[in-house]
């Protein structure tokens, strides 16, 4: 029998970085078996569901259904849920990615119960140490067997931290393995009535830093409001973002077309025939800089500055982004500097990596 390797997917972001690896592991190659456990942290399955079957994916072997409750809430039961199956179906390895809760509470899990723990897009930094996403990845990197980070510098900055030479490899960006899988398809849809390519921008929004407060939300619609002045903008909204909208008694700023959240290929297929994208997302920054669309990010700081080295993002306040709109508007089309490991080839060097350490897992199984 093979043994298992399992793969947590806590959050939709999580989905696109575990199908590269998902995908590498399910062409014919027999070291392991891969399995899905979802912890159920996004359980809507217009946040969630409808993502496997755009990517390619199953069903999840395991779903947890461990949702909602505040971070210490949601972790402790995510963390005893993760414990009871791998009680008694005990994995050869686990690869957690990305930061969310559901991911911290796999890994400190798997740590506990020393199961080699893996953590997939390692050593992100964003320098917001109250962020809960930034608590998260340091903890989760703090505890991992091994780190795989989605470029050279990343890889370094982890060696910095103190993390040993071996532990650490520079795999690539898999949010990129996935976009290239299913960009002919994405490509391939018609785009909603009275939009065209490169006619409107695109917006996300989701964060607590950003929706949470009333004085940032309104200050971001109200600059929504101006920017789209300049460019239609769509904005598929996250149910967050819509809950708190409401709670707040704000209205959908004028000119900005809402949508209900999409599915991976539909988000896609808009993304890659906008003029530019506004978002605080740290994957629709990779995706936008992968293919070389302008991204203004509504933060004041990102976790893979990258993107910027890259000419493609740029850090932006409410008060800036309608003059950034225009901004690139009249500029001439920017150039994407090429980004080394973001090949479409992150999951491949993730199976080889994998296979290396399982068999030297086996190796020191047989010497005890």
């Amino acid at each position: 029998m093979l043994p298992e390797v399992h793969l947590v997917a806590a959050a939709r972001p999580n989905l696109p970085k575990l199908a590269a690896l998902w995908h590498a592991l399910a062409t014919g190659h027999d070291f392991c078996k891969p399995v899905l456990l979802h912890t159920g942290q996004h359980e809507d399955p217009a946040m969630f569901g409808v993502h496997f079957a755009d990517l390619g994916l199953p069903a999840p072997d395991i779903a947890l259904g461990i949702s909602g409750g505040s971070h210490a809430v949601l972790t402790g039961r995510s963390m005893i849920a993760c414990e009871t199956v791998w009680k008694s179906r005990r994995p050869a390895a686990v690869v957690v990615a990305g930061d969310v809760d559901g991911a911290l509470a796999a890994a400190l899990a798997a740590r506990k119960m020393g199961i080699t723990l893996i953590h997939l897009e390692a050593g992100l930094r964003s320098g917001e140490r109250d962020l809960p996403e930034e608590v998260n990845r340091r903890a989760i990197d703090a505890i991992s067997d091994i780190l795989w980070a989605p470029d050279e510098a990343t890889a370094a900055r982890l060696r910095l931290e103190g993390h040993g030479a071996d532990a650490v490899r520079a795999v690539g960006n898999a949010m990129v393995d996935t976009q290239m899988r299913h960009l002919p398809a994405a490509r391939a849809k018609r785009l909603p009535r009275g939009l065209s390519r490169g006619g409107y921008g695109l917006v996300t929004l989701h964060r607590a830093s950003n929706v949470d407060q009333p004085e940032r939300f309104i200050a971001l619609l109200d600059a929504l409001s101006a920017a789209s002045r300049h460019l239609p903008l769509l904005w598929p909204i996250h149910p967050r973002a819509a809950a708190q909208m409401k709670a707040f008694g704000f209205v959908p700023p004028n000119g900005v077309r809402i949508m209900p959240p999409l599915g991976y290929l539909e988000f896609l297929s808009l993304l890659c025939r906008a003029r530019l994208v506004a978002t605080d997302s740290g994957g629709v920054q990779e995706e936008a800089t992968a293919l070389g669309l302008p991204c203004l990010t509504l933060r004041g700081a990102t976790e893979r500055p990258i993107t910027i080295t890259a000419g493609m993002n740029r850090l932006t306040s409410p008060e800036e982004l309608p003059q950034r709109v225009t901004e690139i508007l009249l500029a001439p089309a920017q150039v994407l500097r090429p980004i080394p490991l973001w090949d479409g080839r992150a999951g491949i060097r993730m199976r080889e990596h994998l296979q290396q350490v399982l068999e030297g897992e086996e190796c020191r199984a047989m010497v005890a």
